[in-house]
């Protein structure tokens, strides 16, 4: 369950992100309110992961995660360039958690 717990969490990450783009300095009510949320469900899902799972591992494949699903995102939903060195910085994020794991 912790493993499922911290995709949860990933993905309430991801929202929270997202969000606060959408949220524009929480001057938006609604996208300010899920921003909020996503915050705490993130939090909670990663700590319910961290009953079984190390800090060392737990932590950085959320914030991994967060970061992959945002610039993925950011490129898709928000017109935002994915250039070569994104692609390569999002690689060794990636390669970074593999080698924590």
């Amino acid at each position: 369950m912790a493993w499922l717990f911290l995709l949860i969490a990933a993905g309430f990450e991801v929202t929270f992100a997202m969000g606060m783009k959408y949220a524009e300095g929480f001057t938006r009510l609604w996208p300010s309110l899920i921003t909020v949320f996503a915050a705490v469900g993130g939090i909670y899902f990663l700590t319910l992961a961290m009953r079984e799972l190390p800090v060392s591992i737990a932590y950085p494949i959320w914030t991994a995660i967060g970061s992959l699903g945002t610039v993925f995102l950011g490129f898709a939903l928000l017109g935002e360039s994915l250039t070569a060195l994104k692609l390569v910085s999002v690689g060794l994020i990636v390669a970074g958690v593999v080698g924590l794991k």
